[in-house]
């Protein structure tokens, strides 16, 4: 016992003197970023004091200028320019020069940056979520939510982790390299391209920066142009937190534009991210395969949303609304087919019904309303076209929200919380990417059934099963075809970051986030080098060195079987006869010398 106190002594002083370490505060700048021309406190200048009326019938690829207002209240933000094709690779350009620079910083530099970005997003976060809000008609608590609490996991988990897995991992090296010394080394790849969608425009810029950055690259990422206007002024604060580290300028960039700036960029660069929808991505993988661009997509999801008979259906119709509901339907792996046992399926229905009777939608900064404006332009005539669709073919309204005070000119830009059951997978309602606030309900009887509804779709980003039996929900979920599972929750595994998110199907391919997502920023290299030395290297044996010899494949074949033998005794024989052609040859070489000295 009087050997192990000296141990324990230590141990707590050890835990005592790190307790006393995380009660310093860390050694981080603050950062000054100019917000005073997004701030909405009434003083519009003349030029963003109207409602604006987008043109219809017009391609926006023929504009010159992304034009930028509030869905809820399309009050007039403002315009960035569509960059040309020009331009983008101009910015490429300079991107790629300060990468060589940013590839030789320290991982205490990148650190100190995320520590920055952190300490700026915690004592900011009413003016980021104000800003996404007022971009995409997003409430102040989807914002908290989606932007904000994503993001700082993100950074959380790369300041603990990051570095630890961009350091050289070591490998076996098997049997016949037992002598050398095997690794794989993630150096950066040079500039990373994204293309992101509106739904998040603060952790979809956030997201792919922070992971490229962190593993030495530089980015340039075009925003959509239904999100141009915070997304510029995200960039601000990405501007002020490299310049606090000394970082290069053009390290990080944010173009806007329409579909010409985003070819332009995908052209452009050494690796493409790109989330958004499955037409798009098609197309961007086109024009990535001209260069043999790789690319990560993250495309649309239509997840699964399984309730079995035996779980709390009062605390599951509280996730399913907000499932739903979430910046409303803006979720990036929105549920969108409820699948309900049909023992508690009339529970449920009337749960689901009680919650969202309670809902009213209204402009978001209001404060009062529990669901947003839809985004983009005419998405709601979509979306009531897919309802109509599913009536016509016997589905059942059971029950829409309210709306609060909208503006005249933004009644198109919202839709009720809805609720329709007696559906079907032949209704569009079922099969196509909804992306609003709409719940369809469906019946099950066996978990074998819920299985085969889960997996008929085109999509398989995610899915949620929830049970009293975390063995029974393991095994449902196990089974579907998807990229990630939620067990007993809804979308929680993007809240772990260590995790990869992804989907299969159409809903893309390759991942980001996790371990996965930050390694996909690099060029992957294997490294194979002596283990010891210059004591032992590798020397080809004599039977096989040229000219090889009459023995030569007699020699391979002892070898290989020496090595890779099912049999103890057989290898051990193997390895008899190898010794033995190699002692063989040596004397016939030895002969052969003294013969022609």
């Amino acid at each position: 016992m009087a050997f192990w106190w000296p141990l324990i002594v230590l141990a707590l002083a050890y835990a005592i003197c790190r307790f006393l370490l995380m009660l310093i505060p860390p050694n981080v700048p603050s950062i000054e970023v100019d917000a005073s021309d997004v701030l909405d406190d009434g003083s519009h200048s003349q030029d963003n004091s109207f409602i604006y009326i987008p043109p219809r019938g017009r391609t926006p690829q023929s504009e010159t200028k992304v034009q930028c207002y509030e869905p809820a209240t399309m009050k007039y933000l403002g315009y960035y320019p569509a960059l040309t094709p020009d331009e983008v690779k101009e910015r490429v350009a300079q991107a790629r020069k300060a990468q060589k620079t940013w590839a030789k910083s320290s991982f205490k530099q990148r650190r100190q940056f995320l520590r920055i970005l952190l300490k700026y997003i915690i004592e900011h976060q009413e003016l980021i979520c104000e800003i996404s809000s007022r971009d995409t008609g997003k409430t102040m608590v989807d914002a908290s939510l989606g932007e904000i609490m994503t993001t700082c996991e993100k950074i959380t988990w790369l300041l603990s982790e990051g570095e630890q897995w961009l350091k050289p991992e070591y490998r076996s090296s098997g049997r016949s390299m037992f002598h050398k010394r095997s690794k794989v080394e993630f150096h950066p790849l040079g500039v990373i391209g994204a293309i992101v969608s509106w739904n998040y425009p603060f952790h979809n810029i956030f997201n792919p920066m922070l992971a490229a950055v962190f593993s030495g690259n530089s980015i340039v990422i075009k925003v959509s142009e239904h999100a141009s206007w915070s997304g510029c002024f995200y960039f601000r604060i990405i501007q002020s937190a490299l310049a606090a580290v000394g970082a290069p300028e053009n390290l990080v960039d944010i173009i806007t534009g329409f579909s010409e700036t985003g070819e332009a960029l995908v052209s452009s660069v050494d690796k493409l991210i790109f989330v958004g929808s499955p037409g798009v991505g098609k197309m961007i993988m086109r024009n990535a395969a001209d260069m043999l661009t790789p690319v990560t997509l993250e495309l649309g999801g239509k997840d699964a949303f399984i309730v079995c008979e035996d779980a709390d259906v009062e605390h599951v119709a509280q996730i399913a609304v907000r499932a739903v509901l979430q910046s409303s339907g803006q979720n990036c792996a929105g549920a969108e087919r409820f699948y309900v046992h049909k023992d508690i399926y009339s529970s449920f229905v009337n749960q689901v019904s009680k919650i969202v009777k309670s809902v009213s939608a209204g402009p978001p900064l209001a404060g009062k309303y529990d669901m947003g404006a839809i985004c983009l332009q005419e998405h709601s005539e979509r979306l009531q076209n897919l309802v109509k669709d599913a009536l016509d073919k016997g589905a059942k309204l059971l029950v829409r929200g309210s709306f609060g005070h909208i503006g005249e000119g933004a009644v198109d830009q919202f839709f009720p919380p809805t609720v329709i059951e007696n559906v079907n997978h032949t209704m569009k309602l079922m099969q196509e990417e909804a992306f609003g606030p709409i719940m369809p309900i469906m019946k099950f009887s066996t978990d074998e059934e819920a299985v085969k509804l889960a997996n008929d779709s085109k999509y398989g980003l995610g899915c949620a099963v929830f049970s009293g039996s975390q063995h029974r929900a393991r095994e449902i979920a196990s089974q579907i075809h998807c990229g990630v599972v939620a067990i007993n929750d809804f979308a929680s595994t993007y809240m772990c970051q260590s995790l990869p998110f992804g989907g299969v199907k159409d809903s893309g391919f390759g991942r980001f986030a996790g371990v996965e997502g930050l390694r996909a920023c690099c060029l992957v290299k294997s490294v194979v080098e002596d283990r010891w030395w210059p004591f032992i290297k590798t020397k080809i044996p004599k039977p096989i060195q040229y000219p090889i010899g009459e023995n030569g494949f007699e020699f391979q074949e002892s070898l290989v079987e020496a090595l890779y033998g099912l049999n103890i005794w057989d290898r051990l024989r193997a390895l008899v006869n190898v010794l033995k052609l190699l002692t063989d040859q040596n004397s016939h070489a030895s002969r052969s010398k003294r013969r022609d000295d």
